[in-house]
């Protein structure tokens, strides 16, 4: 690494300090490289609205910024070690294609607002993909909900058996978790959708700034005015992005830990496709739900990620360069995280219930709650009605359809209210057509 921005004359760098302060940033900021780009060239079409660059400068250094994406997202240049991060290759590259055009591009700027505005601007794209994903898997739970929903299956509490359940309870439950998720990632995308392109290190600069051009030119939603607010925010608006990806996980790692029991031989109630297991290194007769495994384990990544940034914020007001290591945490949380549930929609899709082995698991114990709620409702006071309900002697073998029949509490197997969810999916926008089939029905 050599010819570093800030080094001063007379100053010999050692390598190790060097090694240590520059950490694996080269490596993460090939990640944000290409939105570190983008706005360089915003950034240079606002210095040429103020008249510190010109005509012929200007062209040149969008040019070369074009020729330097295309190059990164070929292979031709590659984010590495002779660099110090991002920041300073895209300097160094302009630098040595334009000469002194390349040196001004750093005017009235700081690597402060550069990885700000880029960490941002890949955040958006991220809390996208996030809020698609979660779309999605709401659509296919709601459409399988209401192809299903009279399969019966055991309801559980503290992991006993409880009440009759059904399929389509069980799908319910995971289509609303998933638009609330899916609203949670587009409300933290409309929050950090703010640009700190122009507040320099903190303080702003004695320039006129075009920051309302940068700001509609990168497609953000509104301008982070604070100068000050700017450094403030950083690590709290990545907190909040990894706080909108762990509900997401957090729901995955529960419907995952659900896939693990029903899939085991105890249960029998699933059938996972084959894809989505492994076979064993020692014993040949194994099947084993690895995907889903993982699947289960991946919000321990986001949960690390959080508590990494978490930890770092105990700082005064002002940058400070602990901050540095919030880059590698949501890069990582957002790396496992989306990798898992991108996976997801189509286990949903393939996954294949077995209805007898759910209908075996059904005991006559399980009716007692029905019974309970049938005395209440012949005028037997509650108390009475659960002390009768309790005795086994009550208790015989029922019918699940009619049971599931009955529960018409809004929400319950007998009331789905379906249409409810659908309305809430269809408002997000949904991705797999099922807004489109309704209006067509």
């Amino acid at each position: 690494m050599s010819n570093l921005l800030w080094q001063k004359p007379g100053v010999e760098v050692e390598a190790g300090i060097q090694r240590f302060l520059a950490g694996d940033d080269v490596v993460l900021d090939r990640e944000f490289f290409l939105f570190d780009i983008r706005a360089s060239a915003v950034h240079a079409q606002g210095l040429h609205i103020i008249g510190l660059l010109d005509d012929d400068e200007l062209a040149g250094l969008l040019r070369e910024l074009d020729v330097l994406a295309a190059d990164f997202a070929s292979g031709r240049f590659v984010l590495d070690d002779r660099f110090e991060d991002g920041h300073s290759a895209i300097e160094s590259r302009l630098t040595e294609r334009l000469g002194d055009a390349g040196r001004k591009i750093h005017t009235g700027r700081s690597r402060n607002d550069q990885v700000l505005v880029a960490t941002r601007l890949w955040l958006r794209e991220r809390l996208d993909e996030l809020a698609g994903v979660c779309r999605e898997v709401a659509g296919i739970a709601l459409e399988r909900a209401a192809a299903e929903q009279g399969i019966a299956m055991p309801g559980y509490t503290h992991m006993q058996r409880a009440v009759v359940s059904s399929c389509g309870m069980w799908w319910a439950g995971w289509a609303e978790a998933y638009i609330d998720n899916a609203v949670r990632a587009r409300d933290t995308r409309a929050w950090v959708d703010a640009n700190p392109l122009g507040t320099a290190a903190g303080y702003g600069v004695n320039l006129p700034l075009a920051r309302d051009h940068a700001t509609q030119a990168l497609g953000f939603g509104r301008m982070q005015v604070a100068a000050t607010y700017a450094q403030l925010s950083r690590g709290k608006f990545e907190l909040a992005a990894i706080d909108a990806l762990g509900s997401a996980l957090l729901d995955l790692r529960r419907l995952a830990w659900d896939l693990s029991l029903f899939t085991s031989a105890e249960f029998g109630f699933v059938s996972l496709p084959a894809q989505y297991t492994t076979g064993s290194s020692i014993m040949p007769n194994k099947r084993n739900p690895d995907v889903v495994e993982l699947m289960r384990a991946s919000y321990a990544s986001v949960a690390a990620a959080r508590c990494e940034i978490e930890q770092l914020l105990s700082l005064p007001s002002g940058y400070h360069r602990d901050l540095q290591f919030s880059k590698g945490a949501v890069v990582h949380a957002f790396g496992r995280g989306l990798a898992a549930l991108r996976l997801l929609p189509n286990l949903l899709r393939n996954l294949e219930w077995r209805p007898q082995a759910m209908q075996a698991a059904l005991e006559p114990s399980m009716y007692a709650t029905d019974l309970a709620v049938d005395l209440a409702r012949q005028g037997v006071p509650f108390r009475e009605a659960y002390r009768q309900a309790a005795d086994p002697a009550s208790w015989a073998s029922s019918d699940p359809a009619a049971s599931l029949a009955a529960r018409v509490s809004p929400g319950a197997g007998g009331d789905l209210r379906l249409e409810c969810l659908r309305e809430r999916l269809c408002v997000l926008g949904s991705a797999v057509g099922i807004c489109r089939d309704r209006s067509e029905s």
